[in-house]
């Protein structure tokens, strides 16, 4: 796809004029996930766009950040997303946002946008004559990087007009908000495993972190349609950054998401992607609770005492023993506390 530079977005709207939202001393940027009703009334302007990625992140990261990729969910990601990367890549390039490195933060689908982003920047802002945004690392909260397969069944239930089969159709209304037709699944067809694990699937230098939940959430509905264990719309193994699209219940094989150790026993990966580290798992932890008000759940590690593309993972951790139970637990120190994304940027932004 040839891209051409526009006007840019308003990469900077809505976010911190005072220039203090960092990281562990670096600029974040933001990249939300799938919005359901992009698909049923697509945004009519730029600027429309931008306040639904400013909405998206109003519980804890906006004020957090220095800028954010904002993206239309009625669009594929190859095609008019592809567009707004390079278009805000260009205005954050010549602005010297990450001269200093630049730390990325997504949500859901945003996991896939920004791989793609990632496979991609430095050809398209070299072709333009600027230099490369430098990105440190990414926090990857539930991933839909692998895709999801709810998205199978919401192209299949679109395309296929099959209104004998309910459970899928009721499945697919809770998540969407509504009835779909073939004119409206946009970035749908690329949250399809099939299609996410095989857009953009270059190693990157850039290190992924990455944080998952197990909770329920859309009332059950979905669950039944997601391969393993799964946070109601994103299964473990895309959150967790597996290799292999099978049915995981854990981001590891030696601790499940709740936290009980079980050495080597875990239906947990064997592999994750190149660069990709599963760190905090919540059992309770539903979609939209990753970035949200969540609280309450006692996180688990996986991955922790490490350093990332310059950014310290040290969680404070303690275990605990249950003796009406065969298992030792491990946690990350207070957790239930605060949400996962407070735990996170606390530890982090050391």
């Amino acid at each position: 796809m040839k891209l051409k530079t526009l006007v840019s977005s308003l990469v900077f709207a809505g976010l911190s004029a005072a220039s203090q939202a960092q990281l562990a001393g670096h600029n974040v940027i933001l990249v939300h996930g799938f919005q359901s009703d992009n698909l049923f009334h697509p945004p009519s302007s730029n600027t429309e766009i931008v306040q639904n990625g400013e909405n998206y992140w109003s519980s804890y990261w906006n004020s957090r950040a220095e800028a954010r990729f904002d993206w239309d969910s009625s669009e594929r990601i190859e095609d008019g997303t592809a567009q707004r990367l390079y278009d805000d890549a260009v205005s954050m390039s010549q602005q010297g946002l990450c001269t200093n490195g630049c730390v990325i933060v997504t949500h859901s689908t945003g996991d896939l946008v920004t791989r793609y982003f990632l496979d991609n920047q430095a050809d398209w802002l070299a072709a333009a004559g600027h230099e490369p945004l430098n990105i440190l690392t990414v926090l990857d909260f539930a991933g839909a990087g692998g895709g999801t397969e709810i998205a199978d069944t919401a192209v299949s239930m679109a395309t296929s007009n099959n209104v004998f089969a309910w459970a899928a159709l009721e499945a697919v209304k809770a998540w969407v908000g509504g009835d779909l037709d073939s004119n409206n699944l946009g970035v749908l067809y690329d949250l399809q495993p099939s299609n996410a694990r095989n857009l953009a699937v270059s190693p990157s230098s850039v290190p992924r972190l990455r944080f998952a939940g197990a909770g329920n959430d859309y009332y059950g509905l979905t669950g039944g349609f997601i391969t393993g264990t799964d946070d109601g719309v994103v299964p473990t193994h895309s959150s967790c950054g597996a290799v292999s699209a099978k049915s995981y219940e854990s981001c590891s094989r030696d601790v499940y998401f709740d936290g009980a150790k079980d050495s080597g026993d875990v239906n947990g990966p064997s592999t994750l992607f190149y660069n990709h580290y599963a760190v905090l798992m919540g059992d309770d932890i539903h979609h939209n609770g990753a970035i949200g008000n969540q609280k309450g759940v006692k996180l688990t590690y996986v991955d922790n005492h490490f350093s990332a593309g310059g950014i310290n993972v040290d969680f404070s951790t303690k275990n605990e023993s249950k003796w009406y139970w065969r298992y030792n637990y491990q946690y990350v120190q207070n957790s239930s506390n605060y949400t996962m994304s407070e735990t996170v940027f606390n530890t982090l932004n050391n």
